[in-house]
């Protein structure tokens, strides 16, 4: 469950204004307008997510995302918020590990609902253990781990969860669209090329030295994790 939010956005207007309104929206905020100064916060206190600007002074948001990851928080969310929206700099944020990518301008409306929807997919009250296989793949939604023909996978967050959205609905045809909805939580057309990089990134860790191929390409329509 998602209580206590760090706000990292050196621009005063915008960051009072994120944090006015998750305070009424009953979360805890808290404000820093430097990465520096971010950083040790989350040294001295717990968060459950981080709204993180690229563009601040000093380190970039990219610099601080990796530096937050190194200190031992890679549990803890990311959403970059940022004016930058081109596809590179989307897919190197999602590449970092971020849960999310927003552009501005924004609607306060509109991250609540990326927030909520980390929320949902964190949440420590979920049901039990879950393990789901294919062929020699195994996947376990508790550990949050992969291993296949018994050794284990290294995966970021963003391929973790790429993975266990294909193997929950192994022998179904996704689209880009559903994929982005769904591991990304966007609602929005960025264009096919942040699930295509994911996708590959994936195929070289659980399919490119095996000679059972897991997941497919569907020309026109998407990708398919099936045996074969």
């Amino acid at each position: 469950m998602i209580k206590k939010i760090l706000i990292i956005e050196d621009e005063h207007n915008v960051s009072a204004f994120i944090k006015e309104g998750l305070t009424e929206t009953g979360y805890e905020a808290h404000a820093a307008f430097d990465g520096a100064t971010g950083i040790e916060l989350v040294k001295q206190q717990r968060f459950d997510l981080i709204i993180l600007d690229i563009i601040l002074p000093g380190m970039n948001g990219f610099e601080i995302a990796q530096k937050i990851k190194e200190l031992g928080n890679s549990h803890i969310p990311i959403i970059f918020l940022s004016a930058l929206n081109t596809s590179d700099n989307i897919v190197k944020g999602l590449e970092l590990g971020a849960d999310d990518y927003m552009t501005k301008p924004f609607k306060f409306k509109e991250l609540l609902a990326r927030i909520r929807a980390i929320s949902r997919r964190i949440d420590p009250d979920k049901k039990r253990s879950s393990v789901f296989q294919i062929a020699d793949l195994e996947v376990d939604d508790q550990t949050k781990s992969a291993k296949r023909g018994g050794s284990e996978i290294n995966l970021t967050s963003t391929e973790y969860r790429l993975l266990l959205f294909f193997i929950k609905n192994k022998n179904t045809v996704l689209s880009r669209m559903d994929i982005l909805e769904k591991v990304w939580d966007i609602n929005f057309n960025l264009g096919t090329n942040v699930v295509d990089v994911y996708v590959n990134y994936l195929r070289n860790k659980i399919d490119k030295n095996y000679p059972t191929k897991l997941i497919h390409t569907v020309i026109g329509m998407g990708y398919v994790m099936k045996e074969g």
